[in-house]
């Protein structure tokens, strides 16, 4: 049975302590904050620390360390636990700055771990359909793409939180839609080149960046690209779809997270009975993406168990935040 820690007890720990206690046994928690690294530990009858390197000295018999703390901090609490002599599971995204990718990758292969990237979004069902029409090459040379995330993020989701700084949270598209740019990367390709807008409308004085842009993307194959994107849909989530358009069929996959298939006309094909994805990580007074967390870990144990292949390599994530960065440098050369 594979043993995890869990460093960082916010919202999104608690989804992962859910799974470990089906799939495997989780044996310590880790927050700054004491009261909420007491709860998940009393809830979970495991040993609380309130200090990363106090966990990671004392917890010998752990495997895996989960990465559940703020995006600014992940590549140094997966460095330090790599360190240690454990395999990291990274919340996404992996980092927030390319060079600190690089550096987790690097640490990783020295220290001979595994260092796995969270993309759960690869597992909703008719998104793993329409990769399978891409990479069966049903759909032929595609041409362009059109990605939408509209989203809300109210004055409250933000409020005494680390989330809306530059430093922790980095922007809106790392952490409401960095799954949303890795699909894109995942099932069109890397992207050569962009030109980017974005702006802050009405989220003034609450966050420090960005709540709208729109890209414009060309990728290595050919294709070309818009991306849309805010957190400004009026009092709820809208849609997070992705719009194919190819030399034998179009699809569109849509929902608000990618979890319907809305349109699909393809030569001489049609794509049926799609499984029923698990709902969305719901958060009260929001929702977050499909919630595959448990076919991440179900992933994390083959491959460590069985030596199976793992479903979204580093690189993948360090590409993520590679085409983020680019958006935002663009857009920046924009404003001057």
């Amino acid at each position: 049975m594979i043993r995890f820690a869990i460093i960082g007890c916010g919202r999104i720990a608690q989804r992962h302590a859910e799974h470990i206690n089906k799939l495997g046994k989780l044996i310590a928690v880790c927050d700054n904050v004491k009261e909420k690294a007491d709860e998940l530990a009393t809830k979970y009858n495991v040993t609380p620390y309130y200090d990363i390197t106090a966990l990671l000295e004392k917890e010998k018999n752990i495997d895996v360390v989960a990465i559940c703390t703020p995006n600014g901090l992940h590549a140094q609490h997966a460095i330090e636990s790599l360190k240690a002599g454990f395999h990291v599971l990274c919340e996404k995204p992996m980092a927030i700055d390319v060079s600190d990718c690089d550096k987790m990758i690097q640490t990783a292969e020295k220290v001979n771990k595994r260092l796995f990237a969270i993309k759960q979004n690869r597992f909703n069902p008719p998104v793993q359909a329409v990769k399978k029409v891409i990479d069966d090459g049903r759909l032929g040379k595609i041409y362009s793409v059109q990605l939408s995330c509209f989203w809300n993020r109210n004055a409250d989701y933000y409020q005494n939180s680390w989330k809306g700084t530059k430093a922790l949270d980095g922007g809106t598209l790392f952490t409401q839609f960095s799954h949303f740019i890795d699909l894109l990367y995942w099932m069109i390709g890397d992207i050569k080149d962009v030109q980017a807008y974005t702006a802050n409308y009405a989220h003034k004085g609450i966050i420090e960046f960005e709540d709208t842009g729109v890209v414009i993307a060309k990728f290595q194959n050919g294709a070309i690209g818009t991306i849309n994107y805010t957190v400004n849909s009026y009092e709820k989530n809208m849609e997070g779809s992705l719009t194919i358009f190819g030399e034998k069929g179009t699809v569109k996959i849509g929902g608000q997270y990618l979890n319907e298939l809305e349109y699909q006309n393809i030569e001489g094909y049609r794509i049926e009975e799609l499984a029923t994805g698990n709902t969305a990580n719901n958060y009260g007074s929001y929702q977050g993406s499909m919630s595959n967390h448990d076919k991440v870990y179900e992933n994390l144990i083959d491959v460590l168990m069985n030596n199976a292949s793992i479903s979204t390599s580093a690189f993948e994530g360090l590409k993520t935040v590679e085409i983020i960065d680019k958006i935002y440098y663009k857009a920046k050369q924009l404003e001057r």
